[in-house]
C-alpha cells in the first residue's frame, strides 16, 4: 500500500501556471494536476488524434471548476465531482482548479510527451 502526497509526484509538466505531476502505480499513472483560470489544453493537444487527448482519465476534481471539450459538447465539472472522461477530450479552465487522475500508463506517458514537445 502507499500514500501518495501531490509533491511526492515527478513535475512532468510546469509552465503558465499548469502544474502536472505524474508516476506510476502498478499498471497505470496517476497524475496530480493544477490548472490556473484560462488555462486552454486545446492548442498543446493539436496533432494528436482529433486535435484531443486518446487518453481515458478517472479521477475526482479536489477545487476549481473546468469545461471538457469533446466532439460531442462540452461539459463542466467541478469541486467534489468524481469523473470519468473518454479518449477525445480537452480541458479548458474556468476557474483555478486541481484533480486527481488514474490513467492508463502507456496512454498518458504518449500525450505528455506529445506536449513536452516530443512526438506522440
Amino acid at each position: 500500500m502507499r500514500v501518495i502526497d501531490r509533491t511526492d509526484l515527478p513535475m512532468a509538466i510546469e509552465e503558465g501556471g499548469v502544474e502536472f505531476r505524474t508516476d506510476r502505480a502498478g499498471e497505470n499513472n496517476i497524475a496530480w494536476v493544477r490548472l490556473p483560470a484560462g488555462a486552454d489544453l486545446r492548442p498543446g493537444l493539436a496533432g494528436l488524434p482529433g486535435d484531443l487527448c486518446p487518453c481515458p482519465h478517472w479521477g475526482y476534481m479536489i477545487s476549481g471548476r473546468l469545461v471538457m471539450h469533446t466532439k460531442d459538447g462540452d461539459s463542466t465539472y467541478e469541486a467534489g465531482q468524481a469523473f470519468y472522461w473518454a479518449p477525445g477530450h480537452a480541458p479548458e479552465a474556468l476557474e483555478d482548479c486541481e484533480y486527481l487522475d488514474v490513467s492508463p500508463t502507456a496512454e498518458l506517458e504518449e500525450v505528455v510527451r506529445h506536449l513536452q514537445g516530443g512526438s506522440a
